[in-house]
């Protein structure tokens, strides 16, 4: 039996271990299955004095283009920006080969703005009024490109 120590990573070193372990998966996951590409997307939108105003992450795998993270700064929202860069994953999505887009929210708000982008749910999942935090729900949601 193999011994091995395991511990728990935080701080800076923390990130670059999720980033390791999610490389050493991609790598075994092509090795085992077939693939279509797996390509990061990072894209950022910025004020004309260089700001951060705001910025998506995805990735694609198995033909879909996975949303990770979609933000925009508070003094930016409501002006088309988050669609902006929605629309943008979505079209390098489709360049690399995506024929859909899923991504998970617990937001009320995110939950509603993609509803309006065309993304329905496939699954959710629930807190009861009795659980902490009470009647919390996470929508998963995916749409075709």
């Amino acid at each position: 039996m193999l011994s091995a120590r395991i511990s728990n990573e935080s701080g800076n070193e923390s990130a670059e271990l999720v980033d390791e372990i999610e490389r050493q998966l991609l790598r075994s996951l092509r090795q085992q299955n077939t693939q279509s590409r797996n390509e990061t997307i990072v894209l950022k939108a910025t004020s004309q004095d260089g700001r951060l105003l705001g910025g998506i992450t995805a990735s694609t795998s198995y033909g879909w283009l996975l949303v990770k993270i979609l933000w925009v700064d508070e003094t930016a929202r409501g002006l088309g920006l988050g669609s902006d860069l929605l629309n943008a994953a979505e079209t390098e999505g489709r360049r690399l080969g995506c024929h859909g887009a899923w991504l998970d929210t617990s937001n009320p708000e995110a939950y509603a703005y993609y509803l309006k982008r065309g993304y329905d749910t496939f699954g959710t999942l629930e807190n009861g009024a009795t659980e902490h935090p009470a009647d919390h729900c996470r929508w998963f949601m995916k749409k075709a490109l």
